[in-house]
């Protein structure tokens, strides 16, 4: 690890943190409170994957909705309107709206293969977004100055990574460049997001194998045209709790954890150094 010690952390000029964990954990919380309070730069992995390897599919899609109204059509084919996505820190929901969910077209549905290849869109992206890293670590201090960096990454990156593989691209990457954190839920946190997903579902990244394995169960023979595409989310995300457990785990061996619940005492950058520097000093194996 870049810090042996969590003194060497507490005593370190230059901080560099990596999150990962499931969404509504806290890593955005703490990138913000970061980012807010200064002297962190802020780098959200699902935001440069929108902007930056995702935005062409992305206004595409709306493009293709917009010529179906006949004014718009008129106006795009003149080039008198443009038309973009708009997405920011908080309001990645271009992006989750293009990946799309499958099923019934009449309820917002998308064809399994059109689904399965914005998949494998998404999965390529926040690989080189996550590869883009260490260039962006060097950008905001030669740029901007920052001395910390916090790399805010995707719920969805224990998918797009091999963490049990030494060798892994993106996470000998990641490992020489951040300390890798883990945020790691409590079976009470496990049930809040299931409650919270099934009040409003949203798209999802899936493995290829496990997505076919969930779609196929959840079918069971039922046509891809009368499936409710909510209902398969909120039954994919149930899943995906359990499936991406073990590989956050893995992850976390190449760096070190905490929990959700220590995640909330942290109110100031001076909070959040000493929970890092806490938790060097547990050991990567600590939960």
């Amino acid at each position: 690890m870049l810090y042996a010690t969590g003194q060497d952390f507490r005593a370190a000029a230059h901080k560099r943190v990596m999150l990962f964990g499931m969404s509504g954990l806290g890593k955005t919380y703490l990138s913000n409170m970061l980012r807010d309070t200064g002297g962190w730069f802020h780098y959200s992995v699902d935001y440069r994957i929108g902007t930056r390897y995702m935005n062409e599919y992305i206004a595409d899609n709306f493009k293709r909705e917009a010529m179906k109204v006949p004014l718009l059509r008129e106006l795009l084919m003149s080039d008198s309107v443009y038309i973009a996505s708009n997405i920011t820190f908080d309001n990645l929901a271009p992006l989750s709206t293009y990946l799309g969910k499958p099923g019934d077209p009449a309820r917002g549905g998308v064809e399994f293969a059109e689904y399965q290849r914005r998949q494998a869109q998404h999965a390529q992206a926040e690989v080189s977004a996550m590869l883009d890293t260490p260039r962006f670590i060097a950008r905001a201090e030669e740029i901007y100055g920052y001395q910390n960096f916090i790399c805010d990454s995707s719920g969805s990156i224990c998918e797009v990574v091999e963490p049990d593989n030494p060798a892994d691209p993106v996470m000998t990457a990641l490992s020489q460049s951040l300390l890798c954190v883990w945020i790691k839920g409590s079976d009470a946190h496990k049930a809040e997001l299931a409650r919270r997903f099934d009040r409003a579902p949203k798209p999802m990244y899936y493995r290829p194998d496990f997505l076919t394995e969930v779609w196929q169960d959840f079918c069971d023979g039922t046509p891809e045209s009368e499936i409710d595409p909510d209902a398969f989310l909120r039954f994919g995300y149930a899943r995906l709790l359990d499936h991406r457990q073990p590989r956050y785990a893995a992850m976390a061996r190449w760096g070190v954890t905490i929990t959700a619940e220590e995640v909330k005492a942290v109110k100031s950058p001076a909070d959040f150094d000493e929970l890092i520097a806490t938790a060097i000093d547990r050991g990567p194996e600590a939960a």
